[in-house]
C-alpha cells in the first residue's frame, strides 16, 4: 500500500505553547490544530510568533497535528496618498 501525500494548509498562529509547539487556526476549516516547527525553520532560526500566517503540513492519518513548514511574509500596505520622497522647497 502506497503512502499518502501530506496536505498543505494555511493558517494563523493563535498561541505559543513552548518547546516550539504552537496552536494554529486553519483558514479552510476554522479548526485549531497543534503544530511543531520543521527542521529547516529550526536550523535557520526563523522566529514564529502569535499572529503569524504559516503554511502547515498535515498527515491525512492524524488531522489534529501538523508541522509548520513556512512562515508567510506579511504584506506591506502602501498608502498612495503619502509621498516617501523628500519634498523640495
Amino acid at each position: 500500500m502506497a503512502k499518502q501525500q501530506n496536505l498543505e494548509l494555511t493558517g494563523k498562529v493563535v498561541e505559543e505553547l513552548g518547546n516550539s509547539i504552537f496552536k494554529v487556526l486553519l483558514d479552510t476549516s476554522k479548526t485549531e490544530i497543534i503544530c511543531t516547527i520543521s527542521g529547516k525553520i529550526r536550523m535557520n532560526y526563523i522566529r514564529i510568533m502569535s499572529g503569524d500566517e504559516v503554511i502547515v503540513e498535515v498527515s491525512p492519518y492524524d488531522l489534529t497535528r501538523g508541522r509548520i513548514t513556512h512562515r508567510r511574509t506579511p504584506t506591506r500596505i502602501i498608502n498612495p496618498n503619502t509621498n516617501n520622497k523628500k519634498q523640495k522647497k
